[in-house]
């Protein structure tokens, strides 16, 4: 597994995750919406609060969102917990100039696939100024809401967006939501964090530094960095010297 992205020259298409990919882990943004799905959790299922967050980590870890959970199993309408789940203060957000000078230089298009709602996404890269780098969001609405790492939405995603994933570069935190990418032809590129994520069921918990990704998973999993400008700054300096 490399950790420079020496086979990227290829890639037309680049899909980034939003939360603790696009922006780092440490800022601990996703902390807020992860507090608000335990208070709607408790609130719809009349559950004590640690109750009810037990609740959602299950239904995280089966369904691949608390969202799917809800919907399948209590049957909820999606407007009123996207809204209120998403609604957050985005302070925490860091100003990453290096980060947006590299996804400018990206030759091709650019994307954000998201779990959560389109309007998410395009409040945080609006707050981190780089909503004008991306020709488009897909959030959960646009794959019928159905969450990663369900094939259906990659598949949906591409359809959408015309994307051919042999020409494409798909960038999570999460190594399962990888497995799809990678089935479908995407060269993938897992971004760590040090960040402590104990508290997750471990199938939800975004990668570590230090995690092994054994058996399956070093077949899907393409590249592995802890500094997504870095990487992205490098792709381009790749890129451009094939071209010289």
């Amino acid at each position: 597994m490399a950790a420079s992205p020496l086979g990227l020259g290829h890639v037309a298409d680049w899909v980034f995750d939003l939360d603790n990919t696009l922006y780092p882990a440490e800022c601990d943004l996703f902390a807020e919406i992860d507090t608000r799905m335990t208070d709607f959790v408790a609130r719809l299922t009349n559950l004590p609060r640690e109750e009810a967050r037990k609740l959602q980590k299950h239904y995280y870890a089966t369904y691949g969102t608390t969202l799917a959970g809800l919907m399948t199993e209590h049957g909820l309408d999606p407007a009123d917990f996207l809204h209120y789940v998403h609604e957050i203060d985005l302070s925490p957000l860091p100003d990453l100039p290096s980060l947006r000078s590299a996804i400018a230089a990206l030759p091709g298009r650019k994307f954000i696939y998201t779990n959560g709602p389109r309007r998410h996404a395009e409040r945080v890269t609006e707050k981190m100024g780089l909503s004008h780098l991306f020709n488009a969001s897909f959030g959960i609405e646009d794959s019928a809401y159905t969450p990663k790492p369900n094939l259906s939405a990659y598949q949906s995603f591409c359809r959408i967006n015309q994307v051919a994933p042999e020409g494409a570069a798909f960038f999570e935190d999460l190594a399962r939501n990888l497995l799809p990418a990678k089935s479908l032809g995407f060269t993938t590129v897992l971004v760590h964090s040090t960040k402590d994520w104990s508290h997750e069921p471990i199938e939800a918990r975004p990668a570590g530094a230090g995690d092994r990704f054994g058996g399956d998973g070093e077949g899907h999993i393409d590249y592995i960095t802890g500094d997504l400008a870095a990487f992205l700054h490098s792709a381009v300096d790749l890129t451009a010297t094939k071209k010289d």
